[in-house]
């Protein structure tokens, strides 16, 4: 009995949103970002700006209205635009273009905090970082600006166009052609999935220059910017998904597409590290977002087995849900340790590959585990759409597929 009094004044202590808070000590004026600062588990006074913020504007805004825009698939612009006005987006563009320049870790807490209010509104707001990053990374100072810049101006949305309906993990498989004619680049070919593609100012694209089947994939693509009101651009239906239904998901198509040569990245032939190098930046967000839902859901089902009642006591005294949800509060917080450390390794300007693919695929599994347990905390009441675990536990699944599965 002991015991579980001692795991119930644990679980009521993770009860409360405002539990995420690591510490209440003051924070140093040390940068995480910073080389040469060593790993604290203490956020500077700028990221706990930026994280009380973020979870501000998702208790105020994104989770009274996420269950509407899940019912509708409406696309959530109003919170988008609410998001841009307060800074919570587009915050890795450089300070150079107009942004601010932040860090990844961060960009993560940020990612966090939106995730637990609805992974939907945070995809879509997220999916510009992905976008973004191959022009960041590989682009020119003109590039960056014209493309990085408008979106400092007004709240723009961007693409990343590299899946196709035949090559989604294997990236090497695509077959989008791009043929140089002149000065410029002739585009055919289809992608898939593509979040925000009917709502996309512009797109990076991915696609074959080397006709040669056999030519490595170091050498065969071709990064390129896009600008989606290209004439021969035909945008898909959107498509209707399981979870994360308010994100604009479609396919596209590119028909005789002609690109300037100047919208080439870097240069021909660089396409493929391109793209490989920005999920390595794009991916700790990616396992951040997961765990902002897997923390929802461990706050969902704690407060409902303090609540619920069986055989005249909480269920959280039984001890099987005591220990279930005890194992998920595990869970959420080394998911979180793994994106902060793939996230700081960004910032320390090393190359994380490791880490972020550890990080996207362990808080991609934790997050449908944690989200499949709250649903069997709430049990019945978990298998209808009145109670928010459901939609937690559709929202998790596109974590252990996106990005490359994590089978693969």
């Amino acid at each position: 009995m002991s015991t579980l009094r001692a795991c119930r004044r644990m679980l009521q202590t993770t009860a409360g949103h405002g539990w995420r808070s690591h510490s209440t000590k003051p924070a140093q004026n040390l940068h995480i970002s910073k080389p040469g600062a060593g790993f604290s588990f203490e956020l500077t006074d700028e990221q706990k700006e930026f994280q009380a913020t973020a979870r501000k504007f998702t208790a105020e805004e994104i989770i009274p209205a996420a269950a509407q825009y899940d019912r509708t698939g409406e696309y959530p612009f109003p919170l988008i635009k609410r998001a841009w006005e307060l800074g919570l987006m587009n915050s890795h563009i450089p300070e150079s273009c107009g942004g601010l320049g932040l860090g990844s870790f961060g960009a993560c807490l940020i990612t966090e905090e939106l995730a637990y209010g609805c992974t939907g509104v945070q995809t879509a707001i997220e999916a510009n970082s992905l976008g973004q990053m191959p022009v960041i990374i590989a682009g020119n100072e003109q590039q960056q600006k014209k493309y990085l810049g408008r979106m400092t101006e007004e709240p723009l949305m961007c693409a990343y166009c590299v899946t196709e309906p035949g090559a989604g993990s294997d990236v090497a498989g695509i077959k989008t052609k791009a043929e140089k004619k002149g000065d410029e680049y002739v585009i055919n070919g289809q992608k898939m999935w593509i979040t925000n593609g009917g709502k996309a100012n512009w797109y990076f694209l991915l696609a074959r220059t080397d006709p040669d089947p056999k030519a490595p994939a170091n050498k065969a693509f071709t990064g390129f910017i896009v600008e989606a009101n290209t004439p021969g651009i035909q945008i898909g239906r959107k498509e209707i998904n399981m979870g994360q239904r308010c994100s604009d998901t479609r396919g596209i198509i590119f028909e005789d597409v002609r690109i300037p040569k100047e919208n080439v990245l870097l240069a021909e032939g660089a396409g493929f590290k391109i793209a490989m190098g920005a999920f390595d930046k794009t991916r700790p967000p990616v396992a951040a977002g997961a765990v902002g839902l897997a923390k929802r859901a461990l706050d969902e089902a704690t407060r409902y087995a303090l609540e619920r009642k069986t055989f005249g006591r909480a269920i959280v005294e039984h001890q099987a849900v005591s220990f279930l949800l005890a194992e998920m509060a595990m869970k959420v917080e080394l998911a979180r340790m793994a994106y902060q450390r793939a996230a700081w390794e960004v910032d320390m300007g090393r190359r994380n590959t490791y880490y972020a693919s550890i990080a996207k695929a362990f808080a991609g599994d934790i997050a449908n585990q944690v989200a499949a347990d709250a649903v069997q905390i709430f049990g019945g009441n978990g298998f209808n759409t009145e109670y928010p675990v459901e939609k937690l536990m559709r929202d998790a699944k596109i974590y252990q597929v996106s990005e490359r599965m994590s089978s693969l």
